[in-house]
């Protein structure tokens, strides 16, 4: 059987790891070895990341409406119940939202939350 040479595509492999390596610092953006290492860790840190992301966010937004829900006069946990028994179906990022930029408007979505207890 003859003998097959992979240059091409092994220079192609080498390349593209290098290229996603390209801006570590030292030995792991020149050398293969430990760029591999470096995209493959810096990979895994990468997909933690996205899912933290959403997980910071909606800590963010629970902290607004609390916040908000306070000044109205009721804790996050009465405010989210009675909003659910309203029917008032608004995510927690829109009632984040709201909270900021329009506090008359939460206002009336607290109020009409209270008037469901």
């Amino acid at each position: 059987m003859a003998r097959i040479k992979g240059a091409m595509m092994t220079r192609k492999r080498r390349n593209k790891v290098l290229k996603l390596a390209k801006g570590y610092w030292g030995a792991k953006s020149k050398h293969f070895k430990m760029a591999k290492q470096a995209v493959m860790k810096s990979g895994n840190y990468a997909y933690i990341g996205r899912k933290q992301k959403k997980r910071q966010f909606r800590q963010l937004w629970i902290t607004r409406i609390s916040a908000a829900a306070k000044l109205n006069g009721m804790n996050y946990s009465t405010f989210m119940n009675g909003c659910k028994k309203a029917g008032i179906t608004l995510n927690r990022k829109m009632l984040s939202e709201i909270a900021i930029t329009d506090a008359a408007g939460f206002s009336a979505i607290a109020e009409k939350a209270k008037a469901a207890l």
